[in-house]
């Protein structure tokens, strides 16, 4: 989670009650739950509607307790109340955008260490003089939890503070695709939506892109980023990306941005060293309002060694415990909540209905052609793909992913040893599918 706002927490636990409930169950009874406050032992929630709330409460108050417990890592009561007024909910949801905008996230905020000195300073000469050749692009790479989107943040926050006219625009690479695609299918209607698009990304000062290895694979998405990126390094414009892992193991990747990125400013960020930990630890709880001990603060550096987001977690979960049962806490609150966090930051398991998604984005087919009977020749290659990365990034049976594809499991097996046999001599065609995989398990960490 980005901050420590109430909608951040119930994100996180809206997400622990979707791995039990159907997603038609929580888009009728839990979307429209708003974040009130925590008061009392209670988690209040706010609804429009009299009638749900007794419902919510009568049905689903055991689940969201549960929820509760395992984010917040203490027992509290989830409480519904009825909000007649559709202005208090929009206040509401304001305060709550107030809590959660990307101005937290600033170079004073990041803490440098041996693991991240580099493309600090290389973010931050960008955030001071975009443009330059000696910095564009700049590419920032690194494991899940390094801190590469807080880079880019505190490089578009530095930017509008020092030039609040400036164009800036900040995306991931999953939602420059997802966009393309609309725009796309919404010209063919006759709206025109491709030149918003190129619009949108080529009439900007600054172009930063998180996750650009998403586009990896996706030929017309990465036509697209390429004429954009050549539009604008052509008018000297930065351009910022990240990427999780180092450009020579991202094997799609079109040779022309491969090229383009060559000329550019690589900066690696590696997992914080015990010293660096220690300072994001003791800033992470200032920034919380509250002093941790040494020997706590010493502890957790010790036993969350990777991923910092892991560090926010334990933080969250301390300014809790503080806050609502007004002790201070131990050793062994800290041992609690560091196993509640290792437990709970596992890769979440990869989804059939994502991989399909992914596996049609790459191959320029729909979701619901993927899951017909149509039988096409590229059709019928991105099923069976698809079928493949589900046997192999799920525990799931032959019989399991036949049911979500609406086919029997000697289809799924048929399908599958095809795959296999079609990928030991089509290197291009493995390393696609090996690109899609690493994607995939990338967005679940």
């Amino acid at each position: 989670m980005a901050d420590n706002s109430l909608q951040d927490i119930w994100e996180a636990v809206c997400s622990e009650c979707k791995k039990t409930i159907s997603e038609v169950a929580f888009d009728c009874f839990f979307k429209d739950l708003k974040p009130l406050s925590i008061e009392d032992g209670n988690f209040v929630l706010g609804h429009s509607n009299e009638y749900m709330c007794n419902v919510i409460e009568k049905n689903y108050n055991e689940l969201l307790s549960g929820a509760i417990k395992t984010i917040m890592g203490i027992p509290l009561i989830p409480k519904i109340i009825y909000k007649d007024e559709e202005s208090e909910i929009k206040d509401i949801e304001d305060f709550s955008k107030g809590l959660t905008f990307e101005k937290f996230f600033t170079f004073d905020n990041f803490i440098v260490g041996s693991s991240n000195r580099f493309a600090q300073a290389a973010a931050f000469a960008v955030a001071e003089n975009p443009g330059l050749i000696k910095y564009n692009p700049l590419i920032i790479y690194g494991p899940s939890g390094v801190g590469k989107t807080h880079l880019m943040l505190a490089i578009k926050n530095h930017l509008l503070n020092l030039h609040p006219s400036m164009k800036i625009e900040y995306t991931r690479g999953e939602d420059f695709t997802n966009q393309l695609i609309q725009a796309l299918q919404q010209g063919k209607l006759g709206m025109g939506t491709i030149d918003d698009f190129r619009t949108k990304f080529r009439n900007t000062d600054v172009l930063l892109i998180d996750d650009i290895h998403f586009i990896a694979g996706k030929e017309q998405t990465q036509e697209e980023f390429f004429n954009t990126f050549n539009t604008l390094y052509q008018n000297n414009k930065q351009i910022v990306v990240t990427l999780d892992r180092p450009l020579k193991e991202i094997k799609t990747l079109d040779d022309r941005i491969r090229s383009r990125f060559a000329s550019g400013l690589f900066a690696d960020i590696t997992p914080p060293d015990f010293e660096t930990r220690v300072g994001i630890i003791k800033q992470k709880a200032e920034q919380n309002g509250f002093t941790l001990e040494e020997n706590l603060v010493y502890y957790i550096a010790e036993h969350i060694k990777v991923n910092t987001r892991q560090i926010e977690g334990v933080i969250k979960k301390l300014q809790a415990y503080i806050n609502i049962q007004n002790k201070t806490p131990n050793i062994s609150i800290v041992q609690t909540f560091i196993k509640d966090v290792i437990n709970d930051s596992q890769p979440e398991p990869i989804k059939i209905e994502k991989i399909i998604s992914e596996v049609a984005r790459t191959y320029n087919v729909s979701e619901s052609d993927i899951l017909s009977n149509r039988r096409t020749a590229s059709l019928a290659l991105a099923r069976q793909v698809a079928m493949y990365i589900a046997r192999a990034t799920t525990e799931l049976s032959y019989k399991a992913i036949g049911e979500s594809f609406g086919k029997d499991h000697t289809t799924v097996l048929y399908n599958v040893n095809k795959i296999e046999e079609f990928l030991s001599d089509k290197p291009y065609e493995k390393e696609l599918v090996d690109d899609i995989i690493k994607n995939l398990k990338s967005s679940t960490q």
